[in-house]
């Protein structure tokens, strides 16, 4: 039977309404969610401490602005010495086919030699001027320079001693890394500093991940490439890595600009109110720092990464050695291992701060840092059932090919191959997993404990001796290489460093007292004693006429019978 005619007429406009009812209704219901979600991620990031007269909603949002572009320039001096750390030896080896594996050597360590030098200068400079913006400017316009001359070595004669000379001049842009982690200290609050120093610490790791993946992106571009400008600018897969690091570097130029970065610091004035102070530079001064526990702190830092750099320079070498893998099989199943532990590493960033909660930064660094990291150097002591596999050495008459199994294995010319039994594969594994979860912990408790230990003063100096002490592991670790895995093979490589991290570890065991950072408190005020000199006529003091007697810090009521 057909509808009535109203009800065909009107039935079509009822049905959109509901829809666009409907409609309505879910993107209401969106949005409400997207608002409550906005006002979570607010509520969470903004800290409780506001109404406290120590800074403004603004001032707060203006703070924590600075510090993700001090995030940021560590990401790229951490992306600058790694994207192009992997080109390094064929674009050498290329313009300058007699330069050699050696000098290839002094061109790796020119970076952290130069960062090494110039990290206490430039923490120097930054105390003394108050401000990190001009020394980071222009540290950020030699870092463009630098990598610059890296991409125009084509054009230039004795290739390799510029090479030489622009990575050495990269390493010195590299030292803004201690007023980086000097601003970061005085632009963060007690309770935000191990977050902070987190997240700086994952930039950095994620900046030596993504450096040698942008490399392998413009591989593309072939030996030849692009040549633009009439001929002054070559791009190609081995140039364009560092045109990439000129316009970063460029953009993080700008962000230092006045208008774009405005300095905050909010440490000293924090532990000033704190103390009832009515000066920050007074109050900073009258606070005298723990030397001991700041060079413990110096130390172990070296140590750790020490121990972290000798494992990622010795890797792929000691892999071939015990596992007789190609030079193929060594990348591949290394570049595995190493995103594995990328990926381990940025999972252990996130939970470094929810631990602090539940224990003391000092426990979590002994027992979840150092013991993982001494647990790993020791599994790195070889327990397999046998020796090696013992390699010939290469003879170019033999028509073979150095993939040849004859050419794998552990090289004769050293001498305890023979000798010592192989590393297994479970050994390295988990070796190499449980270093991926202690260093990130070590590396990044160690700076928090520091800037707190030092508490509120400029610490760019000191911020400058830590990261020239991480510099000097980084240049003594393929030095290690040469004279100890070479000559005296793995019972001494990783019998000495695990010594080593177990001494540090017991070190800071016995320190653990001195680990712990000062606690600011507000001193108590001084109260008085009232002495009531007359009584009304029902017996009860005059309070009108109360007498301030003596101080105390209780207010007590003392009868005039007995005053």
């Amino acid at each position: 039977m057909d509808k009535p005619l109203y009800e065909t007429q009107h039935e079509p406009a009822t049905v959109t309404l509901k829809g666009h009812n409907y409609y309505n209704g879910v993107h209401r219901h969106i949005m409400e969610y997207w608002r409550k979600f906005r006002e979570r991620v607010a509520a969470r990031n903004q800290t409780t401490e506001l109404d406290d007269d120590l800074e403004t909603l603004e001032e707060y949002t203006q703070r924590w602005r600075s510090v993700r572009v001090i995030y940021f320039t560590m990401f790229l001096m951490a992306l600058g010495f790694s994207i192009i750390l992997t080109g390094i030896w064929p674009f050498l080896s290329e313009l300058d086919p007699t330069a050699g594996k050696e000098f290839m050597g002094l061109i790796v360590a020119a970076n952290p030699l130069g960062q090494m030098i110039f990290s206490p200068i430039f923490g120097r400079w930054g105390n003394k001027l108050g401000t990190i913006r001009l020394p980071l400017l222009i540290s950020l316009a030699l870092f463009s320079v630098a990598s610059a001359l890296y991409s125009s070595l084509e054009l230039l004669n004795n290739v390799k001693y510029w090479m030489l000379v622009s990575r050495f001049l990269i390493g010195v842009s590299s030292a803004n890394i201690a007023l980086c982690r000097s601003y970061l200290s005085a632009a963060t609050r007690l309770n935000e500093r191990t977050h902070a120093v987190s997240m700086v610490s994952l930039a950095q790791v994620l900046g030596f991940i993504i450096g040698p993946g942008l490399q392998a992106l413009v591989t593309p571009l072939g030996r030849k490439g692009q040549v633009w400008f009439w001929g002054a600018m070559h791009v190609n897969m081995y140039t364009a890595s560092g045109w990439i690091n000129v316009i970063m570097s460029l953009g993080n130029f700008v962000m230092f600009l006045p208008g774009f970065f405005e300095e905050h610091r909010i440490a000293a004035r924090e532990i000033m109110v704190m103390q009832g102070g009515t000066s920050e530079r007074e109050t900073w001064k009258a606070i005298k720092p723990n030397y001991y526990s700041a060079w413990t702190l110096i130390v172990a830092f070296f140590v750790l990464v020490f121990n972290f750099v000798l494992l990622e320079t010795l890797g792929t070498s000691l892999t071939m050695d015990m596992f007789a893998w190609t030079n193929n099989e060594a990348l591949y199943n290394m570049g595995i291992f190493m995103t594995i532990a990328a990926i381990i590493s940025l999972v252990t960033f996130v939970l470094i701060e929810p631990l602090c909660k539940i224990f003391a930064e000092r426990y979590v660094l002994i027992w979840g840092g150092f013991s993982l990291m001494v647990v790993g150097r020791l599994l790195y002591i070889p327990w397999g059932p046998d020796p090696p596999k013992l390699a010939i050495a290469y003879n170019a008459s033999s028509n073979l090919s150095l993939d040849d199994p004859l050419y794998l294995g552990c090289p004769v010319t050293q001498d305890w191959c023979p000798e010592l039994p192989a590393l297994t594969l479970t050994q390295f594994i988990i070796g190499f997993a449980l270093t991926s979860v202690g260093y990130p912990i070590g590396v990044t408790l160690i700076q928090t404990i520091f800037s707190k230990v030092l508490g509120p003063r400029p610490q760019g100096v000191w911020m400058g001796i830590m990261t020239a002490a991480g510099c000097l592991s980084r240049v003594m670790g393929p030095v290690f290489v040469g004279s100890i895995y070479t000559r005296l093979g793995t019972y001494w490589t990783f019998g000495f460093t695990s010594i080593m991290m177990l001494v540090s570890m017991i070190w800071l065991l016995f320190s653990n007292r001195v680990l712990i950072p000062p606690v600011f408190e507000k001193p108590p005020i001084a109260m008085q004693v009232i002495h009531p000199k007359d009584k009304q006529n029902d017996g009860t003091p005059n309070e009108e006429s109360d007498e301030l007697l003596v101080e105390s810090k209780t207010i007590r009521i003392v009868p005039s019978t007995q005053a």
